[in-house]
């Protein structure tokens, strides 16, 4: 429990430091004389160099464990932003961002990897994914106006260096406090113990176990599931492009960063719906998915519509989405080799940043970009598996109920 509240103060801080830049960095861009289309490249830029990085964690991860790599992403991340704060043209920009991209790449995968692996107890699991949430959340609703507070108060080049002072600071205390290697690989999807055998590590334990009785370390994840997480990155993406530009990404820092945190204050309402934990975890992401579609559909098909409203709609449809992806995901894999897993679904997410804000800034001026971020979440239900595959254990009530807590 020790680390996992450790992490979760890292956790706050590296989210509160990334998404305080959300509302300053396209009015910085522009600062430098950089096009619409450009700061496009410069956003999907920065997801892209994310695939190696999450090429490089998958195994890794696994194999070292996660301490090594968070420290790294956060103190390289803060010397990143230590150089931002110093730079002058936009190609110098969308080089910083690119490397940030890379070095950034190892967090998310590491610390979801070894907050699954603080404990073999599947309600535990749930819980510790469920605070990842939270945390998060709570970050990201006072993060953007922060930022933007800040850049009002002290210029843009003194914000970057602050963010990557407290960058680096959350590193070095990551690296004295973390525990070094794996903690423990959990294992979720065992076998129940069959008549006549004894439990695992008993002196009557069966010697030479038949394949039945041993749980794979390793249940494959059909290509479709990760469909959903580049979906909604893409959507992600079209949003973090489209909603700075709105009144030409000068003047409108404050209502901008307030309008990020109304999206985070709807993710922590339904964060805290707690009965929700008792649903399937396929059923609430479908749920999810289907309410941030009609979000961006009503974004797109009516402009007078109040954007508050929509944004803190969306920002619900998050809260129900990512709980229940990281509980998916750790179900199907039979809670090994989570590394590659959320690696993976790193992978998927930096692919559709990558592609979100590069379209709507390609296409802006022919076709909303919110109705296209409504056409890719509706492709993404529709490709998302509804069987269950010879592969993969079914979901029954009592496993979702035990794995949700």
């Amino acid at each position: 429990m020790k680390t996992a509240i450790w992490l979760y103060l890292f956790l706050f801080l590296a989210v509160f430091d990334l998404h305080a830049q959300y509302p300053i960095l396209t009015p910085f861009a522009i600062s430098l004389g950089a096009a619409p289309t450009f700061i496009g490249w410069m956003m999907g830029i920065y997801s892209l160099t994310h695939l190696p990085g999450n090429l490089i964690a998958g195994t890794q991860i696994d194999k070292h464990g996660s301490r090594r790599y968070i420290v790294f992403s956060l103190v390289g991340a803060g010397f990143i932003l230590l150089l931002q704060a110093h730079i002058h043209t936009p190609w110098q920009l969308l080089a910083l961002r690119s490397i940030s991209g890379f070095v950034l790449a190892f967090l998310s995968p590491a610390c979801l990897a070894l907050l699954a692996q603080l404990s073999n107890d599947p309600v535990k699991q749930g819980k510790y994914m469920s605070g990842h949430g939270v945390v998060h959340t709570l970050a990201s609703v006072v993060s953007p106006a922060a930022g933007a507070i800040i850049v009002g108060a002290m210029g843009f080049s003194a914000t970057f260096s602050s963010l990557g002072y407290l960058l680096i600071l959350t590193g070095v205390i990551a690296l004295l406090t973390m525990p070094r290697g794996l903690v423990r690989q959990p294992q979720l999807l065992t076998e129940p113990a069959k008549p006549g055998l004894a439990p695992s590590g008993s002196a009557k334990a069966t010697s030479d176990p038949t394949p039945a009785d041993v749980p794979k370390a390793f249940l494959p994840v059909s290509w479709r599931y990760f469909m959903l997480p580049l979906v909604i990155a893409c959507a992600q993406g079209i949003l973090f492009f489209e909603l700075p530009l709105r009144g030409g990404g000068h003047s409108s820092m404050m209502s901008t960063g307030l309008l990020f945190s109304i999206i985070s204050i709807g993710a922590l309402f339904t964060l805290s719906m707690l009965f929700l934990n008792r649903y399937s975890p396929k059923l609430r992401l479908v749920a999810g998915v289907l309410l941030m579609s009609l979000s961006f559909f009503a974004m797109a098909a009516i402009p007078q519509i109040s954007l508050s409203i929509v944004l803190f709609v969306l920002g619900m449809s998050k809260g129900i989405i990512f709980p229940a992806m990281a509980t998916l995901f750790i179900h199907l894999s039979g809670g090994s080799k989570l590394g590659r897993i959320f690696s993976l679904q790193s992978i998927a997410t930096s692919i559709g940043s990558f592609i979100g804000p590069i379209t709507a800034g390609q296409l802006r001026l022919g076709v909303s970009p919110y109705f296209i971020a409504f056409i890719l979440l509706m492709i993404g239900i529709l490709l998302l598996p509804y069987y269950t595959s010879r592969h993969t254990a079914p979901l029954s009530s009592s496993d979702a109920n035990s794995i949700l807590g």
